[in-house]
């Protein structure tokens, strides 16, 4: 599980550097929980989902502020659907429902999740957005309105829902929890996942 250790990888300088340290104690991490992750949720989706892990191979100057994996239904990549995404940053864990990158059915998602807003508005009131899987910046549930009109009027735009576990938080000092906590946030998410898989 994350320790204070894996938090710091994001304090190291130089690209080479930082990612000989992400390769060496995030990723493993990513393959044991992310492997343990995937093997609940497609028994709950009732088909096929593969992890995949972030490499950054298209970096050659600067080093990732954050790293992440990703469960999708598809074997070859995962950022043409909606997908499940487990993020680390310096300041938090984040547990989202991913759509990014301009997926081609981009619009059919959008209009999904416009036609069942209630499925967002009622979750649990911890769960956040996020606007831009490159930027640490989250939003309360109440900015879902603005934020899902932005996602259908911005070409570029994306967003995530989810649920963030700060660096400070004691959840870290028991691993068993945190892992607990990671499912049932991807539990709870599964309604917009299959929403978003019709």
């Amino acid at each position: 599980m994350f320790t204070e250790q894996s938090f710091e990888v994001f304090e190291i300088v130089g690209l080479d550097e930082r990612m000989a340290a992400i390769r060496a104690s995030i990723q493993p991490v990513f393959q044991a929980v992310g492997e343990e992750i995937r093997v609940q949720l497609e028994e709950k989706v009732g088909q096929p989902l593969y992890l995949h892990i972030a490499q950054h191979r298209r970096r050659t100057v600067y080093p990732p502020e954050s790293t992440w994996l990703a469960i999708g239904t598809q074997k070859r990549g995962y950022k043409m659907e909606a997908h499940f995404q487990l993020a680390i940053w310096d300041e938090y864990v984040g547990l989202w429902l991913s759509i990014i990158d301009q997926p081609k059915v981009k619009d059919q998602l959008a209009q999904r999740l416009t036609d069942h807003k209630d499925l967002v508005q009622n979750l649990p009131k911890d769960f956040v957005l996020s606007p831009d899987h490159t930027q640490p910046t989250v939003y309360g549930l109440k900015e879902m309105d603005s934020l899902l009109e932005r996602f259908v009027t911005v070409k570029k735009s994306e967003l995530q829902i989810g649920r963030i576990i700060k660096r400070n938080d004691p959840i870290w000092q028991t691993p068993a929890k945190a892992k607990e906590t990671m499912l049932a946030t991807y539990q709870t998410l599964l309604p917009l996942f299959q929403l978003l898989h019709e």
